[in-house]
């Protein structure tokens, strides 16, 4: 079995997980730009679904950070399968940032910046899906935590941070 394919199989397999967890009354991110009956329920909805999608993308990320860190010893199949975890779930940020998602509630941690720069604030979401890309074909080449392996896991861990200064409420 080649290397795509392999991907590919993780990939629908991972989905297909992702998709029943979500599956309690939300909707994968698409979905949660789509106008609904009740623009309220909308907002909410899109609000839920990227808090999954964050929440699992930084459960995913740990061990990477981890050997990044030095804390943990790299392993190539499980850098492997959670980069390119990292990589689908990054795809799902699509479309959870709708207008009227901007509900100002205690519950989300998004600045109004968000909105206000919107331009950037997509910019880069758009980065963060590229470095993730990146970071799961490197991963599947790198047998050990190289240069390659670092620079990669330092662009999405930058990334992250980067967004979370400007647009995340402490």
């Amino acid at each position: 079995m080649t290397h795509v394919s392999k991907v590919a199989r993780s990939l629908k397999l991972l989905g297909a997980t992702l998709l029943v967890t979500l599956s309690s009354g939300l909707y994968v991110a698409d979905a949660a730009a789509q106008p609904a009956a009740d623009p309220a329920a909308a907002a909410k909805q899109a609000v839920a679904v990227r808090k999954a999608a964050f929440v699992l993308i930084a459960n995913n990320f740990k061990p990477i950070g981890e050997v990044l860190q030095g804390k943990a010893t790299y392993n190539q199949a499980e850098i492997v399968k959670r980069s390119e975890r990292v990589a689908f779930l990054s795809l799902l940020l699509d479309g959870t940032f709708p207008d009227a998602s901007n509900l100002g509630e205690p519950t989300t941690k998004s600045k109004p910046e968000i909105w206000a720069k919107k331009a950037d604030f997509d910019k880069q979401i758009k980065e963060f899906q590229v470095n993730a890309a990146a970071l799961a074909e490197i991963a599947a080449k790198e047998s050990t935590a190289s240069d390659a392996f670092k620079a990669a896991a330092k662009a999405v861990a930058e990334g992250c941070k980067g967004c979370h200064d400007a647009y995340k409420a402490k």
